[in-house]
């Protein structure tokens, strides 16, 4: 074993000497289990750990209502040490809204895939959007409905497989794929918008920095935030799991361009809190 700086490095030009063993549990304390039952090399599971490290990083956690939309990820609902509801398909974001409103001291999150907020409630997104409604909606995007069987959404991009449609999306049969956060950040109730992907560990931490953002302008007051989260979905895409991180960058990330899109407190000062009040 060599010495790098003072910490240890183990070769990996042969096999490990000794076999691995943990040595510390990174899992996040608002993560009651860190194993999960979603396929091998999903990405919902690593959006899901970025979003409860920001709230318990922010000291969230009590003040916290998570509604949940339906998908492969309503699996962590019961996972998670905050306060759940379920929605019915698509209508997390009016859920999400009722919650708001009644209870204005909360911060209010809504988690969804891109089959539960685009193809079955985009009007729900959209108008909760228009109306300025001071919560946080997290979409996760793999441009599949994963969990019915592997057929289309209405992100789907032009070309991209699914389980159902091998031969990728086509444009005359199908249509053309609906980027929620571009018309979510063309509405003015819109306060902040960002695309974002978990493919690699420089995309994980922007991540991250995008949804403290997000729940930073839910806490200021400021209007409706969204946070697009491109994740992986191997078995949904039809390709092999070591696959999937790649075929992200050539399919969903070249259509549903990350970044940010819309921050006006970022207009307003010109340095932003990092802290939620």
């Amino acid at each position: 074993m060599n010495e790098f700086e003072g910490r240890p490095v183990v070769p990996t030009d042969a096999p490990p000497s000794a076999p691995a063993r943990m040595v510390e549990d990174f899992t996040p304390s608002l993560v009651d289990v860190g194993a999960h039952h979603l396929c091998p090399g999903c990405g919902e599971p690593i959006a899901i750990r970025s979003l409860m490290e920001a709230v318990e990083e922010l000291d969230l956690a009590r003040r916290l209502i998570a509604v949940f939309g339906i998908g492969c990820y309503t699996a962590f609902s019961n996972n998670l040490d905050v306060e759940v509801l379920q929605a019915l398909h698509g209508r997390a974001p009016s859920v999400a809204t009722g919650v708001k409103r009644a209870r204005p001291d909360t911060m209010v999150i809504t988690i969804q895939g891109d089959g539960d907020m685009v193809s079955e409630g985009l009007q729900e997104v959209l108008h909760a959007a228009a109306r300025g409604e001071n919560i946080t909606c997290v979409m996760l995007n793999n441009g599949v409905f994963g969990e019915t069987g592997g057929h289309m959404t209405a992100t789907t991009v032009l070309g991209q497989r699914t389980k159902t449609s091998l031969e990728g999306r086509d444009p005359v049969a199908h249509g053309r794929p609906i980027l929620l956060a571009d018309l979510v950040a063309r509405l003015d109730g819109a306060a902040y918008v960002a695309r974002c992907a978990v493919n690699s560990a420089g995309n994980v931490a922007r991540t991250k920095k995008v949804i403290l953002r997000a729940l930073e302008t839910q806490a200021s007051g400021a209007g409706f935030s969204l946070v697009e989260i491109l994740t992986m979905c191997p078995t949904g895409w039809f390709v092999e799991t070591p696959e999937a991180p790649a075929y992200l960058a050539d399919s969903l990330a070249t259509v549903h361009i990350g970044g940010v899109l819309k921050d006006i407190l970022a207009t307003k000062s010109t340095s932003p809190s990092s802290t939620v009040p």
